[in-house]
């Protein structure tokens, strides 16, 4: 008998409590909507009906996504998923759980009636929810829009009432989903850390060389569409004591590079990332420093090391500035980025194809997808043990982010090699790999194997298997010598990092 009269007076006194809010939520619609304001009987409006389907965030998700920055292209996207994620459980599942009628809308004053009159369930207010997601999960990558966009979003939600849509807890609820819904994205995956940025790495001052005088540039003019013969022609103006050798179809480019450097006080180099290889091993071999032109597709070493676009390259020729960084060797041949073996260099292709229309971390789960859709994979013996790999990677110094989009390096003095291994050799396992990236998960996957070391050697027990330097395909073997050596090239680099 007590324990029903207990259940009894807990249900009047959350009846109650239910029906205070109800009486607070319609006094604060009432207040709102029978206070007299040019300001929101102009803005209101105008605003609910910019976010009405999500119109208004997805044109600032656009508008971040042309920027072409990476990071403010994933807030775009983690922003867009978030939204559409709230929305789906706002529309299609609250509002079908608790229905409430819409607020009288004969209190509004007919100029700041909102455009559409909902027909649907009143709480949650799904714009509310929506704003909340888009906010959240942008500002999630993106920290220094967080204000702005929650400051933005809590007046669309302020509009919904005061055009008279939603009563303020529908607007309240909405808030609380959207924020949970992100805060549910960032648990499962999470944001990508901004690298740590350090000041330019122990610079150095040569010779100030204001009009170009003892530097001879090697340019590819073929090089990305053209682009070694445009930026050939602009330098000449900019340094035009500069002596300018240009790369033939015909000609042997480590043979070219020999021989520019042997007769040069600085050796400049304008082309992709195998031409700047090359052009590093010639200025190793004949002691001069190294000037790099940014004049291929993805230009990963200029990037690197600051000098992004060609200008900064430039500015350190005329001022003297230099620096040493760290070369790696695989088998002895030098590669300044990235080697690798089995498909990764298939990967990369895919992964930078698409990049630039989708960004980098979408782009790497496509083309891992249809990398390991393939099934290509090689035994690889490391430290002892040996695993399948269908990507392998190694890099020249510790890139960041972890996983399989590796994209920047923050320090080229470290003196270590960043080698990466995937296994997706079974149906199984692209299954776990793939759930793992969506999850930002992959590095506690047994699928997934990471070292760092200034030194490596990697067997394939499988028989010789193709080296890929810089993305160029290189010599057949089936024992890799990778080794790092520090600070073992003098190369100009900009006071800014790129």
């Amino acid at each position: 008998m007590r324990q029903r009269k207990s259940r009894g007076g807990f249900r009047r006194a959350a009846a109650e409590t239910a029906a205070q809010v109800r009486a607070l939520d319609r006094a604060v619609y009432s207040a709102v909507a029978s206070t007299p304001s040019p300001v929101l009987d102009r803005w209101m409006p105008k605003l609910t009906n910019a976010a009405d389907h999500s119109v208004l965030w997805l044109a600032i998700a656009g508008g971040l996504y042309l920027t072409g920055r990476s990071r403010a292209r994933r807030a775009a996207l983690r922003g867009v998923v978030t939204l559409g994620a709230t929305s789906l459980i706002a529309n299609q599942l609250a509002k079908r759980l608790h229905h409430r009628d819409r607020p009288l809308r004969t209190l509004i004053p007919l100029g700041r009636l909102s455009r559409r009159a909902p027909a649907s369930s009143s709480f949650p207010s799904g714009h509310s929810a929506s704003a909340a997601a888009f906010a959240a999960g942008v500002s999630t990558e993106l920290p220094a829009l967080g204000v702005p966009l929650q400051v933005l979003a809590g007046l669309v939600g302020f509009s919904r009432t005061a055009t008279g849509a939603h009563y303020p807890s529908d607007v309240a609820a909405g808030f609380v989903l959207g924020s949970a819904v992100a805060a549910i994205g960032r648990r499962l995956v999470p944001p990508i850390p901004s690298p740590l940025r350090s000041q330019p790495q122990e610079l150095d001052h040569v010779e100030p060389r204001p009009s170009g005088e003892g530097v001879t540039l090697v340019v590819n003019p073929a090089s990305h569409s053209g682009r070694g013969a445009a930026l050939s022609e602009s330098l000449r103006r900019r340094l035009p004591r500069m002596r300018i050798v240009e790369i033939r179809p015909e000609d042997d480019v480590r043979a070219v590079m020999a021989a520019a450097a042997a007769d040069a006080e600085v050796l400049a180099v304008a082309g992709g990332d195998g031409t700047v290889r090359a052009a590093a091993q010639a200025a190793m071999d004949h002691d001069v420093p190294l000037a790099v032109f940014p004049a291929g597709t993805f230009n990963h070493f200029a990037r690197a090391v600051g000098t992004f676009p060609a200008i900064r390259t430039v500015q350190a020729i005329q001022h003297g500035t230099v620096g040493k960084v760290d070369v790696a060797y695989a088998n002895d041949e030098i590669f300044l980025n990235t080697a690798s073996i089995g498909a990764y260099t298939d990967f990369v292709r895919i992964r930078e194809k698409l990049e630039k229309r989708i960004g980098k971390p979408l782009a790497a789960l496509v083309a891992g997808w249809r990398v390991m859709s393939k099934n290509r994979s090689v035994a690889v013996t490391v430290d002892g043990r040996t695993r399948d790999s269908s990507l392998l990677f190694l890099g020249n110094g510790q890139y960041q982010p972890q996983g399989f989009a590796p994209s920047s390096r923050d320090d080229l003095q470290d003196g270590l090699l960043d080698l990466r291994i995937l296994d997706v050799s079974s149906r199984g396992s692209r299954i776990v790999a793939l759930l793992a990236t969506l999850t930002g998960q992959l590095g506690r996957v047994r699928q997934y194997h990471e070292v760092s070391a200034p030194e490596l050697e990697i067997t394939l027990p499988d028989g010789p298997t193709r080296i890929a330097r810089d993305g160029e395909v290189g010599e057949l073997a089936d024992v890799l010598h990778v080794r790092s050596v520090r600070r073992a090239l003098t190369v100009y680099r900009s006071r800014h990092r790129a």
